[in-house]
């Protein structure tokens, strides 16, 4: 009978095993952290794309908004030369309603130096 200690150069079937399952552990291990990588790598890529998107997405409602306001500034502007238009002398005088209105027979206008404050 051999003793497998007094031969150290004879590989026993158990370090024979040992080293086969080691090398499927080592390629099971490689193509585990092979597939893990590559999830990883497409899941931030997904992660990119989604923020991305969502840039893309809040500059088209800011250019929305931006041509709203500057709508809305163009019909304020309108609005307000309208009421100026509105309220011009000229068109005072020429209003059909104002026309209407009797005239003052004999006014009586009030001519003092003094202002209000002072009088009292």
């Amino acid at each position: 009978m051999l003793n497998l200690v007094s031969f150290p150069s004879l590989p026993s079937a158990l370090s024979v095993q040992r080293r086969h399952s080691l090398g499927r552990m080592m390629s099971s291990s490689t193509a585990l952290l092979l597939s893990v990588i590559g999830t990883l790598i497409v899941v931030l890529a997904l992660l990119i794309l989604f923020h991305h998107n969502m840039n893309a997405t809040k500059g088209y409602k800011l250019r929305t908004l931006e041509r709203a306001r500057s709508d809305l500034l163009l019909e304020q502007e309108v609005v307000n030369m309208q009421i100026a238009k509105s309220n011009a002398l000229v068109s005072l005088q020429n209003d059909p309603q104002i026309q209407l209105m009797q005239k003052p027979t004999k006014p009586k206008y009030v001519q003092a130096d003094l202002s209000v404050a002072e009088a009292h």
